[in-house]
């Protein structure tokens, strides 16, 4: 039983790594946003060209190449240790979750491994409101996949404490 869930959180893993790295390839290569700099979609989205040289909200950001080096490292690391916890994993809704930390994160550690920063395009703003940071599919993928373990962390608690509650 337990190999349904093995298979859905790293099979999210794979999907989620090969579309992030899809979406990356077209704004770089045909779309080539980055010499375009930004490109108006609708009211609320624009595509625009941002090197992330950070970690999450623009965080201990890695100028030079040992920094860079270190977060590769240490992003690899929460990723192996992502991935052992998919293995022993029982629950489907915190495998999938924890299969969209995998792929997001594998997606980031490519682009630093590759070009030294974490490409970022996706540009959501109301107005001159912009309640997120530009990102991409990789980061809505490891923030989705967080709030989904915290979620779920925070209802079993509630429905342990009812049981104890219940029991006694």
């Amino acid at each position: 039983m337990a190999e349904t869930p093995r298979r859905l959180g790293y099979g999210l893993a794979v999907l989620l790594f090969l579309a992030d790295q899809l979406t990356k390839a077209i704004i770089i290569g045909p779309v080539a946003l980055k010499q375009l700099g930004q490109i108006y979609l609708l009211p609320i989205l624009n595509l625009t060209w941002v090197e992330n040289y950070g970690i999450a909200l623009g965080m201990l950001q890695a100028g030079r190449d040992v920094e860079r080096w270190l977060l590769v490292v240490a992003t690899g690391a929460i990723a192996v240790f992502v991935a052992n916890w998919i293995r022993r994993e029982r629950s489907r809704g915190d495998s999938a979750a924890l299969g969209l930390v995998l792929g997001g994160a594998l997606g980031n550690i490519t682009d630093r491994v590759r070009f030294g920063h974490v490409v970022d395009f996706i540009d959501v703003h109301i107005g001159g409101f912009r309640p997120f940071l530009v990102f991409n599919l990789a980061d809505a993928a490891i923030t989705i996949g967080v709030v989904m373990l915290l979620v779920h962390a925070l209802f079993a608690r509630d429905e342990a404490a009812k049981t104890e509650t219940e029991d006694a």
